[in-house]
C-alpha cells in the first residue's frame, strides 16, 4: 500500500495519494495537480477515484482538473446540488487494489462532509487510516460557523454525533489524516504536527474532552473565526467546478512601460516582498502581501474582476506566487515587473515609502505622550492573549471595509505579530490616502522580547 501526504503551504491544506497494486485514488486534490500525476507515474499506478471530503471554502478544489487529466471519477457527499461528480451514500465502499475505502457521512463542519476509512485487506479487516476532512484535526475539530449563527447550534450538534458516534468508535489505533494542518483558517487550535491517531486525539484534543453534548455545542458556538471574503467564490467554484486550467498560468515579464500601462488600465499591483523592502520603497497603491501570505490574505483584498500584477523579491518566486494565487481562484495574473522596483525607480517613476518603527521608538513615543494611534491588526485570539495598552484592535482582513474607524488626523503605528500583516494593513491605509503611517517591525513579538508590558482584556 502507498500513502503520500501532499502539503500545500500557506493554506495548510493536506491532500492524499493512496494506492495499491496498479490502482490509486486522490483525496481532496489541489488545483495545481501535476504532483498526483507524477506520483502515479512514479508508482506505475492509474488514478481511478477522486474523493472529496466536503465543498471546501478556503481553496479551489482540483477535482475537475485532475479528472480532465486522468478520467478518474469524482465522488462527494450528499445534500448539495453538485454540478459535477457523483454523490456518495453513507457506507459506500470502493476497492483499490488490496485496500478498501469506505465513505462515511460525518456532517457538522458542513452538511455534506464525508470521511473515508481505509482498510488494508492484506493485514486484516480493522480500519487502519481515517481521512477525516474538516471533522477532526490534530488538536482541534472543524469550525461550525460557516452557515451563520442561525445554523451554528445544529452544525455543532451534528459534529458531536459524527465525532462521538462514528469516528471515535473506529478505534484508538486508527491513524488520523485530516484535510488541514496548523495555520488553516478552518480551525482555531490545530496542532503544529502532522501525525496523530484517534487514541491520541481522545486523550489530548480539548474538544473531545467535552463528552457532554451541550458543553460541546457551547464550546463550538463560542469559537471566533475570521471568514475571508473569497470564501464565497470558493464555495461557488467548488459547487460548480472551477475553470479547468490545463496548466499553470505563465505570467509574462513586463517592461516598466508595459507594467505602467496595465496599472492605468485598472490592474492591481501586489508586492510580494518582505515588509522591510516594501517599507523602503514601493510602487504607489501596491498591496503589500508577502509571498507566503498570498494564499490566505490575497483573498481579503483582491477582486476576481481585475488583472493582477506582481512585484517579486526574486524572479524565482514567480511559480510559487502563481501556485498560491490559482489555488484560491485568482487566475488572471497578467505579469510581473521585470527588474523589480529597481527598474521602476531607475525609470524615474514615482515611488512611495512606508515609515518603519522599532518597538523601542514606539515605547519612547508612548512614554512622551505623543498623540498617535496604535492599530493592532491580529486575530481576536491573538489580541486576547496580550496587546499593547491603548491599542485599537481591527483585524487586517476587515480593515478595508472599516476605514471609518481609523482617524486621518494623527499618525498610525500598525502592529501584528511580527510586522507582515501590519505591512499589508499599512498598504491598505496608504491606498486610501492616509498619511503618517508606520509599520512596527517585529510588532508584538519584538515588543514582548524587549520586556515591554502587555495587557489582556
Amino acid at each position: 500500500m502507498i500513502l503520500e501526504r501532499i502539503k500545500s503551504e500557506g493554506l495548510a491544506h493536506n491532500s492524499y495519494f493512496i494506492g495499491s497494486h496498479n490502482q490509486a485514488a486522490v483525496i481532496d486534490p489541489r488545483r495545481d495537480c501535476q504532483v498526483y500525476i507524477d506520483l502515479a507515474q512514479k508508482y506505475e499506478m492509474r488514478i481511478q477515484y477522486i474523493f472529496e471530503t466536503h465543498r471546501n471554502e478556503d481553496y479551489a478544489v482540483g477535482s475537475m482538473e485532475l479528472k480532465s487529466m486522468t478520467g478518474a471519477e469524482i465522488y462527494h457527499g450528499p445534500g448539495l446540488n453538485w454540478n459535477y461528480g457523483i454523490t456518495l451514500t453513507d457506507g459506500q465502499t470502493f476497492r483499490i487494489g488490496a485496500v478498501e475505502v469506505k465513505a462515511i457521512h460525518t456532517p457538522g463542519h458542513t452538511d455534506e462532509s464525508m470521511s473515508y476509512i481505509l482498510t488494508d485487506l492484506l493485514t486484516g479487516k480493522a480500519p487502519v487510516i481515517l481521512f477525516s476532512g474538516d471533522a477532526l484535526f490534530v488538536g482541534d475539530t472543524g469550525r461550525t460557523d460557516l452557515y451563520g449563527p442561525e445554523d451554528a447550534d445544529r452544525l455543532a450538534a451534528n459534529l458531536y454525533d459524527s465525532l462521538f458516534l462514528k469516528i471515535m468508535p473506529l478505534g484508538d489505533g486508527v491513524i488520523l489524516c485530516p484535510a488541514h494542518g496548523a495555520g488553516s483558517v478552518c480551525g482555531g487550535h490545530i496542532a503544529d504536527r502532522d501525525e496523530s491517531t484517534i487514541g491520541i486525539e481522545r486523550a489530548q484534543n480539548q474538544a473531545l474532552q467535552l463528552k457532554d453534548k451541550s458543553e460541546f455545542i457551547k464550546h463550538k458556538t463560542g469559537e471566533k473565526h475570521e471568514r475571508p471574503y473569497y470564501f464565497r467564490q470558493m464555495e461557488k467554484y467548488n459547487l460548480e467546478g472551477p475553470p479547468i486550467l490545463g496548466h499553470l498560468p505563465v505570467p509574462q515579464p513586463m517592461t516598466v512601460s508595459e507594467f505602467r500601462k496595465e496599472i492605468e488600465n485598472g490592474a492591481v499591483v501586489v508586492d510580494t516582498r518582505e515588509p522591510a523592502a516594501f517599507g523602503g520603497t514601493h510602487i504607489k497603491d501596491a498591496y503589500s502581501i508577502w509571498l507566503n501570505g498570498l494564499p490566505i490574505f490575497a483573498g481579503w483584498v483582491l477582486g476576481y474582476d481585475k488583472p493582477i500584477l506582481l512585484v517579486l523579491e526574486d524572479e524565482e518566486h514567480l511559480e510559487t506566487a502563481v501556485s498560491y494565487l490559482i489555488r484560491i481562484g485568482f487566475d488572471n495574473i497578467k505579469g510581473y515587473l521585470k527588474g523589480g522596483t529597481e527598474a521602476w525607480y531607475n525609470a524615474g517613476l514615482p515611488m512611495e515609502d512606508l515609515s518603519l518603527l522599532s518597538v523601542y521608538k514606539l515605547k519612547e513615543m508612548m512614554d512622551r505622550g505623543d498623540n498617535f494611534m496604535i492599530l493592532d491588526t491580529r486575530e481576536d485570539n491573538e489580541w486576547q492573549n496580550g496587546h499593547v495598552e491603548g491599542a485599537y484592535h481591527l483585524y487586517v482582513g476587515q480593515l478595508e471595509k472599516r476605514l471609518s474607524e481609523v482617524p486621518r488626523d494623527k499618525p498610525i503605528a500598525v502592529m501584528c505579530k511580527t510586522g507582515h500583516r501590519a505591512s499589508m494593513a499599512a498598504s491598505i491605509l496608504l491606498r486610501a490616502g492616509y498619511k503618517n503611517i508606520f509599520n512596527v517591525l517585529g510588532s508584538i513579538v519584538a515588543w514582548t522580547a524587549s520586556g515591554f508590558p502587555v495587557v489582556k482584556d
